[in-house]
């Protein structure tokens, strides 16, 4: 399937390591230029140095992208080397993990800016490129929590239910400017963050990492954890051509965990 995507140029915040480099190999793959932020220099290199030899047109810039000022300026250096902005993955460290009484005001105050501010700023950066061209491509990266609460995840089964709601608002908003607004939910999937997550857990459980790890994909119906490059397949398709007729939607790539049926 040609998806469509030649010429195109792509965003990936925290495209350095994990779902987000793999989402920027993608693209790279299918002849996007592609754009990618993080805070690690080494991985950013590294990453650039992969995307690279497929030949693509890469920029990476050293950013966090829970500062509003230097999203902006993250947003106007792509828009400087390569004209304009066509897809935007919304893609963020995970919040802390961490119960209620754990959390401090700066633990919800960080998280805030991290889950939904970052998203916010960067797509009110990159909006008027895609207005201007009446196409646009919003991909936001979440988590199942949305549909399922995870123990542990206080912050995000808070936080990532308000971005969802602000990504349907802005699905039903900015679809007459011919940009649609997607979200992806990705399960247990073998990352950095997900050794955070399964550490913290095991942690609290008084257990070895390694047999907190055997018991969630256990529970997973397919029976193992996702590879990041599976749940980058959802996310190169939703920021193409071929993905016309999505928006507004919040599709969980989870192995099976969620159990609900909507």
């Amino acid at each position: 399937m040609d998806l469509g995507l030649k010429g195109r140029v792509a965003l990936v915040l925290g495209g350095s390591q994990g779902i987000g480099r793999a989402a920027a190999l993608g693209f790279a793959r299918e002849g996007c230029a592609v754009a990618i932020c993080g805070r690690d220099p080494g991985r950013l290199e590294d990453t650039r140095a992969l995307l690279e030899e497929t030949g693509a047109r890469v920029l990476a810039i050293r950013a966090d992208v829970g500062d509003a000022d230097a999203v902006e300026r993250l947003a106007g250096k792509v828009a400087e080397a390569f004209g304009t902005v066509h897809i935007l993955v919304n893609n963020a460290a995970g919040p802390k993990p961490g119960s209620f009484d754990g959390l401090s005001d700066a633990d919800w105050e960080d998280a805030f800016r991290l889950t939904l501010m970052s998203a916010v700023n960067a797509t009110r950066a990159v909006l008027p490129h895609m207005r201007r061209q009446r196409w646009g491509r919003i991909v936001n990266i979440s988590s199942y929590s949305i549909k399922q609460p995870i123990g542990e995840l206080m912050l995000s089964n808070s936080l990532r239910l308000g971005a969802l709601g602000w990504a349907k608002t802005m699905a039903t908003q900015l679809a007459p400017d011919g940009i649609l607004v997607n979200t992806v939910c990705p399960g247990w999937t073998a990352t950095d963050r997900m050794t955070q997550v399964v550490g913290a857990r095991a942690a609290a459980q008084g257990r070895k990492a390694e047999e907190t790890a055997a018991g969630i994909a256990a529970a997973i119906p397919l029976g193992r954890f996702a590879r990041p490059e599976e749940i980058a397949d959802l996310i190169v398709f939703l920021g193409s051509e071929r993905a016309s007729y999505l928006t507004g939607t919040a599709i969980p790539v989870d192995g099976g965990i969620v159990q609900s049926t909507l």
